[in-house]
């Protein structure tokens, strides 16, 4: 193995810092209204150039408006009187995300809804385009959607990037789900041109580029061996040398995610290699052989990557794994960076995840975000020698009315060991209970500030996010006991967070007779069986953008599957317990929630399962939020002030009897 460093010192200019005051009133027993929770972030997406003479964020005026965000840019050469240089805005289109690409230039991800109603699974209602704007000058230059979107800027070429595009005409029924080739081309952001890199294939669909922008890695199927095969290309060569096969069948896991600098011909993989738990490894391209195990876990998967903060120069370094357990942890293969983590850590308040998200080529301006159960998100920024705070995301939220988050273990009915979240609110136990799914449902979670969560828990509920089974994080047999021998949803999936609120009740913290579950997407199907359950344990249910159908659901990208991926979809959602088929059974108050501009779980959903909540005449309120889409990121203010304020009056005055 080897040698996991965490020591290195930062510089003696700024070792003087051992903290940073957050200044904030003390806490009053008034739980924060809807609109509070409901507020856009103040600033997002923090850069710093690579010349380290401008700080950019995006920036919400008014907190509580409709209408899109600003860029703000700001000249810090000196750091103690940033000056505004600029105030770049969009409208009527809405700023996604930004990213520099020179000293002096930045690129916008603009996007516009053109349409009233989606147009089939996964195509929504929005379009997209980029727009370059000149911080020196103020001129801006459009690229409209056939120039693709952005997948990486190019370093070495300050007057390009790279961009993608899904070529093929749009398509309805089985002709919408196949296979539709990506094309990679270099935008010449001067002229407007774009020249092809290279057009992905059946055989060669996932590619991945180094800093130049060449094609290094791919990723591809044989349909005649029925297998995944993985591509590199020698260095100095234009051809493709084949280094691994998995097959279609195998949930054997194997994800390259960047080449090993102390290795010719090596790549970084995230793999099982026969075993349960994935680990970090060093593989051997060249002679197609697992060449060093870096790191791996007895009880979680090495979940992810750790990449090197000096994207510039060092874009796709591999520095680290990080794992999840009761909180993020780091191991670090280059001594700097792990060195600077820790310090960091030692000095941001209320640290959870730090992350340099943002540095300049010289590394003497750096951006630093950290969030955390109670942080709901702050920006930082180094510069100069001094520790600067730019802001939170939620300046009205003070951390000390924020609620801890701890991690449990607990065993489901069949004795199987489940891991869980528990955000806790100020007060005394027991409870009022809201078990809190997530989506997916093959996902995982982590200790970090989440809004929802943390919003029932400043309005006195204790919150459950149970990892149940089919959870990523946990291992391959954890994870395959969500669809084998059959589906679990809706069966051992509900189970698993049945259990939990019980394990919450035998442990004090929990009133048995003030349980609820709420949810979005599965978290919502989740809910919507919750409310079938007998013997009933909750007194009500929420449930957001449910699936209400599984076969429907799965109708719409069945046609795309293949392999292990077509035996998880398959064997979670053709089996599982349909809540429309189960609406008879339904015996505790409802409040359903979906957005009308859903393009992954549609408005049929809600609409077929309310049709039958009606013939059986089932107590329900419903709130249909226009416009929005599936996922969070499309809900505007107004929407998330509607919907919290909605789930907060129902759970406390129409959940059960006497409400929760």
């Amino acid at each position: 193995m080897r040698n996991v460093a965490l020591k290195y010192l930062l510089s003696s200019s700024i070792a003087w810092l051992v903290c940073v005051a957050v200044c904030a009133e003390d806490a009053t027993p008034e739980p924060y209204p809807p609109d509070v929770w409901a507020a856009n972030p103040s600033i997002r997406t923090v850069r710093v150039s690579p010349d380290g003479q401008y700080l950019s964020m995006i920036r919400f005026e008014d907190p509580k408006i409709l209408s899109g965000p600003a860029i703000y840019i700001y000249d810090i050469t000196d750091p103690d009187d940033m000056k505004l240089v600029l105030r770049q805005t969009s409208e009527p289109m809405d700023i996604q995300a930004y990213s520099w690409v020179s000293d002096t230039t930045f690129l916008m991800n603009l996007r516009q809804q053109v349409r009233r109603q989606t147009q089939g699974f996964n195509r929504g209602v929005f379009e997209f385009k980029l727009v370059l704007v000149n911080v020196e000058d103020k001129t801006q230059k459009a690229f409209g959607s056939e120039s693709g979107g952005v997948v990486h800027v190019l370093p070495e070429k300050p007057t390009k990037v790279m961009t993608a595009i899904q070529e093929g005409a749009a398509a309805s029924g089985r002709l919408a789900t196949a296979y539709r080739p990506t094309a990679y081309y270099e935008l010449d952001l001067e002229t407007g041109s774009k020249s092809l890199v290279i057009r992905a294939k059946m055989s060669q669909y996932s590619i991945a580029f180094d800093r130049l922008g060449n094609p290094v890695r791919a990723t591809g199927q044989d349909s005649n061996s029925q297998e995944i095969v993985f591509y590199y290309r020698p260095e100095g060569s234009s051809d493709w040398e084949e280094y691994y096969r998995l097959s279609f069948d195998s949930f054997e896991q194997f994800s390259p995610v960047g080449t090993d600098p102390a290795a010719p011909n090596h790549v970084f993989v995230i793999a099982t290699n026969g075993q349960d738990k994935a680990g970090f490894w060093s593989y051997d391209m060249e002679n197609k052989k697992f060449a060093e195990l870096i790191y791996r876990r007895p009880d979680v998967d090495a979940l992810s990557p750790i990449y090197h903060s000096n994207t510039w120069k060092h874009m796709g370094e591999v520095t680290g794994i990080q794992y999840f357990t009761d909180r993020r942890h780091r191991e670090f293969l280059d001594e700097r960076e792990g060195g600077i983590d820790a310090q960091l850590n030692n000095i941001i308040p209320n640290a959870g995840s730090v992350d340099i998200i943002s540095q300049s080529v010289d590394g003497n301006a750096m951006v630093i975000y950290n969030t955390s159960p109670r942080d709901p998100g702050t920006y930082f920024l180094l510069a100069s020698g001094k520790l600067t705070v730019l802001g939170s995301i939620a300046p009205d939220i003070d951390s000390k009315r924020l609620a801890d988050v701890r991690y449990i273990k607990y065993k489901s009915e069949d004795d199987l060991e489940i891991a869980g979240y528990i955000t806790i609110p100020n007060g005394e136990p027991p409870f009022p209970l809201v078990v809190f799914p997530h989506g997916g449902p093959h996902v995982t979670e982590t200790i970090t500030y989440d809004p929802w969560a943390q919003m029932l828990a400043n309005h006195g509920y204790l919150v459950l996010q149970p990892q149940y089974r089919g959870s990523h994080n946990y291992g391959t047999k954890f994870y395959k006991a969500s669809f084998t021998p059959r589906s679990q949803a809706g069966r051992g999936m509900q189970a698993d967070k049945d259990a939990g609120a019980l394990y919450l009740v035998e442990e004090g913290l929990a009133d048995p007779d003030r349980m609820a579950m709420a949810g979005w997407s599965y978290g919502g199907y989740a809910s919507l069986v919750a409310a079938t359950r007998d013997p009933q344990i909750y007194q009500c249910v929420v449930a957001g953008a449910a699936v209400a159908d599984p076969v429907m659901q799965l109708n719409n990208y069945r046609y795309q599957l293949s392999g292990a991926q077509e035996d998880e979809q398959m064997g979670t959602w053709l089996d599982a317990v349909s809540p429309t088929d189960e609406a008879e059974k339904v015996n505790v108050p409802m409040l359903l929630i979906h957005g009308d501009a859903d393009a992954r779980v549609s408005l049929d959903h809600v609409t077929r399962y309310r049709r039958e909540l009606d013939k059986w005449e089932k107590q329900y309120e419903y709130i249909e939020l226009p416009n929005a889409a599936h996922f969070f990121s499309t809900l505007n203010y107004k929407h998330r002030e509607d919907f919290y304020t909605a789930m907060l009056r129902f759970l406390k005055e129409d959940c059960g009897p006497d409400g929760l």
